[in-house]
């Protein structure tokens, strides 16, 4: 039997990856983003029977909700859902960071993800589907200028660890998985678009790349029903840790 999946932040990076891993394999694939420039190559390249595009911001409650009511019927079951939309925004400490840059890591990186996730739970526990939500290194390990993103991912860990505490005994298996350094558009965003940021971080690391994240997410989803991974921590080899800081007056 065909099963659908709906990643969300299919426009790029993680989730347009995603979206073609799944598609390969024979799936189904709601792909929802903003762009819906970005979205029809995938339509066009899977065809409308594999991909359904659904363009809408994440953030509009009221948008997400007629998306989801305008899904067509053999997209309408879903068993797998990615919570992939996110971003950072800004490297700034916390005294001079932007607060709108923070509001919208908040609505983004949390309110919309519990929205999405809260109106599909009765599909996917009728289904014994599978939730994975697309958290961050950065849950775990803070560094300087990660203050609001590194809390909304800190957020998404224990938001997963609660969902399958909660659905214990529905059959719906729950994973956060938290990359590391990979190389997407996510640093163009978070510095309002500077190329030579980006390729300062990514140049000479040999970082993960959207399909080694998709490969995970794929195989997260097709793990045999009794198995559950709770977190999936996945970095480049060349990526580790830090000493801690140390501010010396003397």
């Amino acid at each position: 039997m065909t099963k659908t999946v709906l990643i969300t932040g299919a426009t790029s990076g993680f989730g347009a990856a995603a979206v073609r891993r799944f598609a390969n394999a024979g799936w189904r694939i709601v792909a929802t983003g903003r762009r819906v420039e970005r979205l029809q190559p995938l339509v066009e390249e899977y065809g409308a029977d594999t991909v359904h595009a659904a363009a809408f911001d994440i953030r509009d409650e009221t948008a997400l909700e007629a998306a989801l009511s305008a899904l067509p019927g053999r997209f309408a079951d879903i068993d797998v859902l990615i919570n992939n939309a996110g971003l950072a925004l800004g490297t700034a400490p916390a005294q001079t960071a932007s607060l709108a840059d923070w509001r919208t890591m908040i609505d983004t990186n949390i309110t919309a993800l519990v929205t999405l996730t809260h109106r599909l739970l009765p599909t996917l526990i009728e289904r014994k589907g599978v939730i994975i939500n697309m958290s961050s290194v950065a849950a775990s390990y803070p560094y300087p200028g990660g203050n609001t993103y590194g809390g909304t991912k800190a957020f998404v860990k224990q938001f997963s660890l609660g969902l399958r505490s909660d659905l214990h005994g529905t059959g719906v298996r729950v994973t956060s998985i938290e990359p590391g350094m990979a190389e997407t558009e996510f640093t163009l965003v978070r510095t309002h678009g500077d190329q030579t940021a980006s390729d300062r971080m990514y140049g000479g690391a040999a970082p993960m790349t959207a399909e080694d994240i998709a490969e995970q997410l794929f195989y997260i989803a097709t793990l045999p029903p009794h198995l559950n991974i709770n977190r999936l921590e996945i970095m480049p080899v060349t990526q580790s840790f830090s000493p801690f800081q140390v501010d010396r007056k003397a």
